[in-house]
This record gives structure tokens, C-alpha cells and sequence, in this order.
């Protein structure tokens, strides 16, 4: 989990470095899309 937020905070200090363009934007999109995946699976982790 720790190596996980390591990951996304790198992709978040890249798109900053690139000045919050389409690249930004894009990122943003995928960890968005992460983060609904990640609260669906822990919910189904949690009723099993």
C-alpha cells in the first residue's frame, strides 16, 4: 500500500513539474479512476 502512494505522489510531482498541462490533466483522470477502483474493491473486500 505505502509503494502505492509512493507511486501516485511521483505522477504527482511529474505533472507538477510539466506545469499542470494535458499531461496533468491525464494524470489526474487515471487517479481518479484508481482511487473509485481502489473504494470499490476495499467495500467488496470488506463484505467478504
Amino acid at each position: 500500500m505505502l509503494g502505492w502512494a509512493i507511486v501516485f505522489f511521483i505522477v504527482a510531482v511529474v505533472a507538477a513539474i510539466f506545469g499542470f498541462t494535458k499531461i496533468a490533466k491525464g494524470a489526474a483522470t487515471i487517479s481518479r479512476f484508481l482511487f473509485f477502483l481502489f473504494v470499490v474493491l476495499f467495500i467488496i473486500a470488506l463484505l467478504m
